[in-house]
């Protein structure tokens, strides 16, 4: 475990939960920061000895992986804030761009053929590294699916950089899940709320390795 990278969590509410517990049934070390650092506090004593609670800035100093576990327009505020930090950093999104509608449901609040994916790489600090990843089921089956027998559940990631494709597999493994890249960033749209590789898109569920073999298009590089 030694040699692989240093994990952040930044948000622990559904889906940064779900990311940590996970990584601590895999027995990956990680660090938790939440705005309100009480939060991350209880989550690490919860959790056990794997987790460490630290506060944001800490965190992302410390980190080589940062996973934004907090809204679409938050990450744009944190990228601006800890700009400097995040230099040289693995930034991992698994933001969807969505907010209520007047319907019980949710609308995209960017364009409907934006992707956050692609708005928030645009924005990376000098030197840091992005992946579209952890975002393509909703929190409550990422937490459910992690580990699932006797074949794991797909997360689809998307990243331009190859040279971060290994640590970022290593991260989704630990997570739980079997790790399927999709292309570069401009794939992000297909992961994301509404997309047809999300859960709450056309894909409509969680899937298998074997059953992405169904999913017309699923693997594009």
């Amino acid at each position: 475990m030694s040699n692989k990278s240093k994990v952040a969590v930044i948000g622990v509410g559904n889906i940064g939960t779900a990311v940590a517990t996970n990584l601590v049934k895999g027995g990956r070390p990680v660090i938790v920061a939440n705005k309100e650092i009480q939060k991350a506090n209880e989550l690490a004593e919860k959790l056990g000895d794997l987790v460490t609670p630290m506060e944001v800035a800490d965190a992302i100093k410390a980190a080589d992986i940062i996973v934004f576990a907090v809204w679409f327009n938050t990450i744009q505020e944190l990228l601006d804030t800890y700009a400097t930090e995040l230099q040289g950093k693995i930034i991992v999104d698994p933001s969807n761009p969505i907010a209520p509608d007047d319907n019980g449901g949710f609308k995209k609040i960017i364009g409907d053929k934006e992707s956050a994916g692609e708005i928030l790489s645009s924005l990376l600090p000098e030197g840091a590294k992005f992946v579209k990843a952890l975002g393509s089921l909703g929190a409550g089956s990422l937490a459910s699916a992690a580990f699932q027998q006797p074949e794991k559940a797909v997360l689809f990631y998307a990243a331009d950089d190859k040279s971060i494709e290994g640590a970022i597999e290593d991260l989704i493994l630990d997570s739980g899940f079997e790790p399927i890249q999709i292309g570069g960033i401009n794939q992000s749209i297909r992961m994301e709320v509404f997309g047809d590789l999300h859960e709450f898109g056309a894909l409509g569920k969680t899937i298998t390795l074997a059953e992405t073999k169904q999913v017309e298009d699923a693997v594009t590089v």
